[in-house]
């Protein structure tokens, strides 16, 4: 009888070990696809950084070019 419970604890032991391993397993996982977004994320971070300053760049040229057309004597 005795025998019966040790052998219920060992199965439920070996089971807690098992689920343990799937987690442990799973968690690795969920850490590489963690690691892989946050390194896509700096790559979008870097690209919006670049058209910000794009477009800034833009934005100074067109001031310029408006400018230019503004002290432009149109008399007919």
């Amino acid at each position: 009888m005795e025998l019966d419970k040790f052998n219920a604890l060992e199965g439920k032991i070996k089971n807690i070990l098992s689920e343990y391993s799937l987690v442990k397993k799973q968690n690795q996982e969920l850490k590489g696809l963690l690691k892989n977004t946050e390194l896509e994320l700096e790559g979008v971070k870097g690209k919006l950084a670049e058209y910000s300053e794009e477009r800034d760049a833009i934005r100074t040229k067109l001031d310029v070019l408006i400018n230019l057309l503004q002290d432009i004597d149109i008399t007919v």
